[in-house]
This record gives structure tokens, sequence and C-alpha cells, in this order.
């Protein structure tokens, strides 16, 4: 609606003070009417009617007065205008319209379910993340346990060494309790075992560490997703969180009030570096065990090979012992045979005991003899020679009887060394046995002695 001024008359009958008066009401009147017009600002706005504004003081503003004071109401109405939020449009109209509480209300609704789109894909990050933090947990509780098997394995290894050397000193004779090769051997296996043991103690100890780490780590994200998804009790399950592009571009900046807090970029990127280490780790584990398994193998492998290599020394020197000793029995068979022979003879040429059993032929005082030592000179050599031949065979049955002693003597260490190296050879056997009975090869996964045994081949 616009005001139109009535125009006044030019006869002036009352007082001119009275006529003055009532004209600034009117004016101000119509001043007031067109500044409460609907829509418009009275102030900003040229008037339509003939009357030209006036000053302050009641007159009449000239026509070159308006445009610098429209001028000066366009830049207020410019930046006095309301700012719209949440992509919200005011109209045109010169009030709000009946339905601002409605927009108003449409745009937090907008703003806040961006907003909760946006926790929803940091929420949604989280999570997944921690996931990945399980994941990695999982993959590394298996390596532990591989650690903890292998270590058994080693604790198995380490008792079976010491038995080894317990048993290798119950040998039978003092020559074979004497320390030898296999015994370097055994020393070195457990050397070997004892510092692969503390590596792997030490691994564990890592592992362990790790892992709690990795918890800590998925604590840490679950919590922040946990105070994330507390404004998301409204959103539906059924909306989409955002891709992984989206999500990982939304995801550059971190601000205190926004969707993505500084403390969730801090979880996020604690929770990577965490499963770096944990990869790396899970690697090194690896690598240890399949050396280990090797090295492991390689020293059990040497101390078997070096107790059959023992064995079998020991074996061709019992044979050799049982050869010897079978002719040291035959030797002294033939020397007692010899003693016999020499003992009779001895006994025929020393005569009959009994001096009536000696036949004439035999006498040394025969008459033949008698006439024959008539003569000066004439002695014959038979009495010489018979205690020459005497003499001889007392020093042959002497000496055959030493020989025959030491033959003796010979077969009896014989026999001992034999026997002692029978027991030796059992014990040995009875080593080997043992070795060979409480490895337990199921101690390993098959996949890491597959590698291990792999990577000896390449190595070879």
């Amino acid at each position: 609606m616009q005001v139109h001024s009535v125009p006044l008359g030019s006869v002036t009958i009352g007082p001119q003070s009275w006529r003055d008066g009532t004209v600034r009401s009117i004016r101000r009147a119509e001043r007031l009417v067109r500044q409460t017009w609907t829509g418009r600002s009275g102030t900003c706005r040229r008037p339509r009617t003939g009357f030209s504004p006036e000053r302050a003081d009641g007159t009449a503003k000239t026509p070159a007065e308006e445009p610098g004071e429209s001028r000066d109401c366009n830049s207020k109405k410019k930046m006095s205008r309301p700012q719209t939020t949440g992509g919200m449009k005011m109209p045109v109209a010169p009030f709000p319209p009946t339905s601002l509480r409605e927009q108003c209300a449409g745009a937090s609704v907008a703003v806040a379910t961006e907003y909760m789109r946006r926790v929803r894909e940091v929420e949604g990050h989280l999570r997944r993340q921690a996931g990945r933090v399980t994941q990695e947990g999982i993959k590394l509780e298996r390596e532990r346990g591989h650690l903890e098997k292998m270590l058994q394995s080693l604790r198995t290894d380490l008792t079976i060494n010491r038995r080894s050397s317990e048993e290798r000193t119950r040998r039978p004779s003092t020559a074979e309790t004497e320390r030898d090769g296999a015994d370097y051997l055994l020393l070195c296996e457990r050397r070997e075992l004892a510092e692969l043991k503390q590596e792997l103690e030490e691994a564990l100890k890592n592992t362990l560490i790790q892992l709690q780490a990795l918890g800590e780590s998925s604590k840490q994200l679950l919590d922040c997703a946990t105070e994330r998804a507390c404004v998301l009790e409204l959103l539906p399950h059924s909306g989409s969180a955002g891709g992984h592009g989206t999500a990982a571009q939304s995801f550059t900046k971190a601000d205190p009030v926004s969707p993505f807090t500084p403390d969730c970029k801090q979880a996020l990127e604690s929770s990577a570096s965490t499963v770096n280490r944990s990869q790396q780790l899970r690697e090194n584990i690896r690598q240890m065990l399949s050396s280990g398994i090797g090295r492991q193998k390689a020293a059990h492998r040497a101390v078997n090979d070096g107790l059959v290599k023992k064995i079998a020394e020991t074996i061709s020197l019992q044979q050799s012992l049982t050869l010897m000793s079978a002719a040291t029995r035959q030797a002294i068979f033939r020397k007692q045979r010899e003693m016999n022979c020499i003992l009779h003879s001895h006994g025929r040429a020393q005569g009959p005991e009994y001096s009536g059993d000696i036949l004439s032929r035999e006498k040394i005082d025969r008459p033949l003899v008698q006439v024959y030592q008539r003569h000066p000179g004439t002695q014959l050599p038979e009495a010489a020679h018979l205690i020459q031949g005497s003499a001889a065979l007392k020093r042959c049955q002497m000496s055959s009887e030493g020989e025959l002693a030491r033959l003796q003597r010979t077969c009896l260490l014989l026999l001992d060394d034999l026997r002692g190296k029978t027991a030796a050879a059992q014990v040995d056997a009875g080593i080997i046995r043992m070795r060979r009975q409480r490895v337990d090869k199921r101690a390993v996964p098959a996949g890491l002695q597959q590698r291990a045994s792999r990577s000896q081949l390449h190595l070879c």
C-alpha cells in the first residue's frame, strides 16, 4: 500500500505557528508511515509522494541531497543484510515468513546430518583401522605361538643334550670315558641351543610388548570410535558412510570441533606405526624361526652323525679286537703245545727218576765207555751234550712260560677292551635312539620347517 499526501490548502486563516505545528505533525506521521511500510525501510526508500524529505529541523531536503542519502542507505542495507546459515535463503519479503522456524529447523537438520555423516566416516575409518590392528594382533599372536613351540622344542633338545652327556659318562672302561669328538659335538650343540634359546626368548619378549601395544592401540581406536558414535543414534544405519577416498581426503586436517579431532588423528597415526612395527617384527620372527630351525637341525644332525661315526669306529675296533683276541688265543694254544713238547724233551733228556730204570745202553759207566776211557784224553762228549741240551731245554721252557703268560695277559686285556667297546657302542646306540625318539618334529609347524629346508638348500 502506497501512502499519498493530501495537498494542504493555500488559504491561511489561523495563526502561522498554529499551522506550522500541524504541518510538522502531518509530516512526522507521513514519515513514520513510510518507515513502517511492509518490506521497506523508511530511511532508505526514496519517497514516492510529492513531498521531499525533511531535515531534522523540519525543512525539506533538496534533490541533490537525496542520491547521497540513498547511496548511504543502500550501503547500510548491504552491510546489515543477514547472512544465511546452512544454505537457507531469506525471502525478499519485508519480514520473515511464517515458515521461518521450519526453515531454521531444516537448516539445523541439514547441518547436523552432514556432521553426523562426517562423524560416521571418521567412526568407520577408526573401526576399520581397529579391525586391521586386531587382525595384525591375531597374526602376531600366531607367531608368538610358533615362538613358544620353538622354545619348547629347544628346551626338549637341551634336555636331550644333557641326558646324552650323562649317558656317555656311563661307558664301562676308564679309557672309554675320556672326552672325544662326540663329547665336543654335544658341547657345541649345547652352546648353539642355549644361544638360540636366548635369542628366541628376547624375540618373545618383544612380541609380548608389541601385542600389548597393539591392544592399547585397538582400545584407543575403539574408544575414539565410541566417542564419535555418541552422535550417531538418530542416523539410519543404511546410510552411506562415504568411500575410502572421500574419507582419506576428509581426514587430512584435524580440528577439535570438527568430526575429525586431533585425538582421532593421533590414534590413527600411532596405530599405523604400531601395525608397521608389528609387520616388521613378524617378518623378523619368521626369519629367526627359519634360521633357528636350520641351526637346530644342523646341530642335532651333527651330533647324531658324530655318534654314528663313533659307533662305526668302535665297531671297527671291536672287530679288530675280536680277530686279535682269537689270534692271541691261537698263539696261547700253540705256545702251550710247544711247552708240553719242551717239558717232554727235557724229561727225556734227564732220564728216569729212578736209577734202576736206566737202561744199560744209557749208563755213562757202561763197559764200552769204561774200556774206551782207559787211555788218557779219550773222554766222550755224551755227558756234556746231555748237560748242555738239558740246560737249553730249561731255558726254552722258561722263555715259553714267560711268553705264554704275556699272551694270556694280552688276551685278557683284549677281551676286556672288547667288552668295553661293545658296551660303549651299545651306550652310543642307545643315545642315538633316545635322541631320535625324543625329538618332536611336530613342535614346529611344517610350513616353517619346509621354509627352513628351502633356505638350507638355497644356501647349499
